[in-house]
């Protein structure tokens, strides 16, 4: 599928019937699914070979639903999204303590967000609401740059690929921002 409205249409309806869709992000091909669809998580991991209790990062479309996740927007938190989002940034956010937060968040300590600077996938997670999205590969293995080496690897694993064109193979940056300051977790786009 392309990244036009057939190709959203096409993805929104697979991830509402639970399905796996590789989707382009301003970064690499990722993995979406809904997060409260527990089967649907599951195949993530199996496609990927992720070990279970790596947790999945989260998209989001926009800050409200950023917030809705119950995420504490420390100082820092407020300052790197101000000047990086959208764009190539994961934030790994604490929950704050009055917060309430989706179910399927319940027992986690932290979870990583990015609002993604790519207008096809805003749209998309505007539709559908945040979704996990992992990168298109096997755990550990480099991350391809083109829909078809993506397809040759996972294309039996999942249910939609949207053909976003050649990407980096460079993730995005992940900075950690619990509590009063922010540390670099992952070296990435930034």
């Amino acid at each position: 599928m392309a990244t036009d409205d057939a190709g959203a249409q096409a993805a929104a309806e697979t991830l509402r019937r639970g399905g796996v869709v590789v989707v382009p992000t301003d970064t690499v091909y990722g993995l979406a699914a809904r997060p409260d669809d527990g089967d649907a998580v599951q195949a993530v991991y199996r496609a990927k070979g992720r070990p279970d209790g790596v947790h999945l990062p989260v998209l989001a479309a926009s800050m409200d639903q950023v917030r809705a996740l119950g995420v504490e927007m420390t100082d820092a938190a407020s300052a790197l999204a101000g000047r990086w989002w959208p764009g190539p940034l994961t934030l790994a956010f604490g929950f704050g303590s009055d917060a309430a937060r989706p179910r399927w968040l319940a027992g986690r300590d932290e979870v990583a967000v990015r609002i993604p600077d790519h207008d096809f996938l805003r749209d998309l997670l505007r539709e559908t609401g945040p979704l996990l999205v992992t990168s298109a590969n096997a755990h550990g293995a480099p991350t391809p740059r083109a829909v078809g080496d993506v397809a040759a690897s996972l294309g039996e694993s999942v249910d939609l690929i949207v053909d976003g064109g050649a990407l980096t193979e460079v993730p995005s940056t992940l900075v950690n921002v619990r509590g009063t300051g922010a540390m670099v977790e992952r070296e990435g786009v930034i």
